[in-house]
């Protein structure tokens, strides 16, 4: 099961956890249409705030025209919305804020084969993402290089265990999602942190080919 969580409502009460609006995903088509990395990457910068086609295809790396061609594709299948003003590549979008699930329950022959593609996808961007920060690291002032954590590790549970392992981890990640849709709750040294969990069945793993 994975859940990438692009957004949430703030909490109703001042001591309950924030609860994230939730959409399953169970038509191959949808998933079809999510599995790009340009989509990827552009819901990931929408998620931090209103951009229009032009500015989004600075902090991508892709055209203006690419960048529009696949706003309106996410649009058509209800992840990004007009946020209102402007026209043309210069009018805003804004990410329907929720999170979104695949990848659970019984899967038909296609519906399998889309979900485990937006899951590589998703997936291979976070590998991305991990690699940049490797790189980079070592210039980043050291209150922040040393403040990162990367846990590897296993143990023996059950199917119910895993389950409430995950609940609580997805709990602690959604702390301060106010923060996201709200930059005044930003403390003033806040700064943009990406996380990645997982928690998955032990099961072979082929061994790698040698091609020297």
């Amino acid at each position: 099961m994975l859940r990438r969580v692009s957004s949430a409502d703030k909490p109703t009460a001042p001591d309950e956890a924030p609860r994230l609006p939730q959409r399953e995903l169970r038509d191959p088509t949808v998933l079809r249409a999510l599995a790009h990395p340009v989509r990827i990457r552009i819901l990931e910068e929408l998620s931090l705030g209103p951009a229009t086609a032009t500015e989004l295809a600075e902090r991508v790396g892709e055209s203006p025209a690419n960048c529009s061609w696949h706003l309106r594709q996410l649009a058509k299948y209800d992840f990004v919305e007009e946020a209102g003003g402007g026209t043309g590549r210069r009018r805003p979008w804004r990410v329907i804020m929720r999170s979104h699930e695949w990848g659970v329950g019984e899967e038909d022959a296609d519906l399998a084969v889309a979900s485990d593609a937006l899951t590589r996808v998703f997936l291979d961007r976070q590998n991305e993402v991990l690699h940049a920060w490797i790189e980079a690291r070592r210039s980043l002032p050291p209150d922040w290089r040393d403040a990162y954590f990367l846990n590897q590790g296993g143990n023996w549970l059950t199917a119910k265990e895993l389950t409430e392992l995950g609940e609580a981890i997805r709990a602690l990640l959604v702390r301060h999602v106010d923060r996201i849709t709200d930059p005044a709750a930003r403390p003033p040294e806040a700064r943009l942190v990406r996380f990645l969990a997982w928690g998955v069945p032990a099961v072979a793993v082929p061994p790698t080919s040698d091609s020297s």
